[in-house]
């Protein structure tokens, strides 16, 4: 469903990721672990069109992405929830979730996404800055799957949320592929998480795939010295 070959970005004659590939199958999670500064975000906003690929190709169902722009690569089906959640804190929840229906003929959200996260059913009318850090990240998991993606990036989907909100998420996320063809990837940095959500788990560091085992097959010590500083 995913298809990464060579992928080459640079921050202008610096070289950030240096010929990353991996592919990802339908309903297959796939967990991108490093330490911060590693490349996980500038992999995913190059996937995503906000960073410019400077050599290698992508794509999404067998269909290229590689030079189309960020709107046409989601409508090719991947969406993306950004590290830092970038909510829109002055509209309710119910807004927040519309914006992911922007393109979409039938504007009503689908009863599924209120299954998958009830809290957000019971705060729909209440501003998305008024929720905690862990409801604004399920609120924009729930806005990226309203478009119907066949591919979900999440960036740090853990970062500064408390345990019990974790365990939600990855609830959903697994619950997720049970109802969709979908292929999630995720960079993630808490390695009990990623073991609970991924099939595989691949390392970058230094901008390279330097690591990458089966969740089942998964040397956790040896990982933990990739993650720690």
């Amino acid at each position: 469903m995913l298809q990464v070959e060579d992928l080459v970005v640079s921050y202008g004659q610096s070289e950030a990721l240096h010929g990353i590939s991996f592919a990802a199958a339908p309903r297959e999670t796939l967990a991108i672990m490093g330490r911060n500064g590693m490349g996980k975000t500038t992999l995913f906003k190059s996937l995503i069109g906000m960073l410019p690929i400077r050599g290698g190709k992508v794509s999404i169902g067998g269909d290229e992405v590689t030079t189309d722009e960020s709107y046409r690569r989601v409508a090719k089906g991947l969406a993306y929830v950004p590290q830092g959640r970038m909510i829109f804190s002055s509209l309710t929840v119910e807004e927040n979730i519309q914006t992911g229906l922007e393109t979409a003929p039938d504007k009503r959200i689908p009863d599924d996404i209120y299954a998958l996260f009830p809290v957000l059913f019971d705060m729909r009318r209440r501003k998305g800055g008024n929720l905690s850090g862990g409801q604004q990240q399920q609120l924009a998991i729930a806005r990226a799957l309203v478009s119907n993606p066949r591919v979900l990036l999440l960036d740090e989907p853990t970062e500064g949320i408390q345990p019990s909100i974790i365990k939600d998420i990855a609830r959903a996320l697994i619950e997720i592929r049970k109802l969709r063809e979908i292929t999630i990837v995720v960079s993630e940095q808490v390695l009990s998480f990623a073991l609970e959500v991924a099939d595989r788990l691949l390392v970058i560091e230094g901008g390279r795939l330097v690591h990458e085992s089966l969740r089942a097959d998964t040397d956790t010590a040896r990982i933990k010295e990739f993650l720690s500083v």
